[in-house]
């Protein structure tokens, strides 16, 4: 992590790898475009579809952050009609393989108890 420090105190600044690695989950699609596609290439319809509730523009964007930060590749055919389609990178693999599948087991075991913690705290307001 890059920190900054000012007379013995430590401060995060703002372009720290873990800001970097938590910027990867901030989009609410795009874990959910690296996990459709952690079965293998598909193309942009194929893609939508898997997804479902996405709309073309989020998909979009979602693949263009995701291609610029170096976690999917574009691929395109010389056929007739064309054919791209979207893969998985070998950093994207490691991003779905790791810290997408960690957090997976972790909300699968304590997700029960994230949920309670929310609904009290919501009952609590009302």
């Amino acid at each position: 992590m890059s920190r900054d420090t000012d007379g013995g105190s430590e401060h995060f600044v703002a372009d720290c790898r873990l800001r970097m690695a938590t910027d990867l989950f901030t989009h609410v699609w795009d874990p959910v475009v690296l996990a459709a596609l952690t079965d293998g290439p598909q193309r942009r319809r194929a893609l939508r579809a898997s997804i479902g509730g996405i709309s073309d523009k989020a998909l979009t964007e979602a693949l263009h952050r995701l291609i610029t930060n170096g976690l999917l590749e574009r691929r395109s055919y010389a056929e007739a009609p064309p054919r791209v389609d979207y893969a998985l990178t070998a950093l994207g693999r490691t991003f779905t393989d790791g810290p997408m599948r960690a957090l997976g087991e972790w909300i699968t075991r304590y997700g029960g108890e994230l949920f309670e913690a929310q609904e009290r705290m919501r009952l609590a307001y009302t």
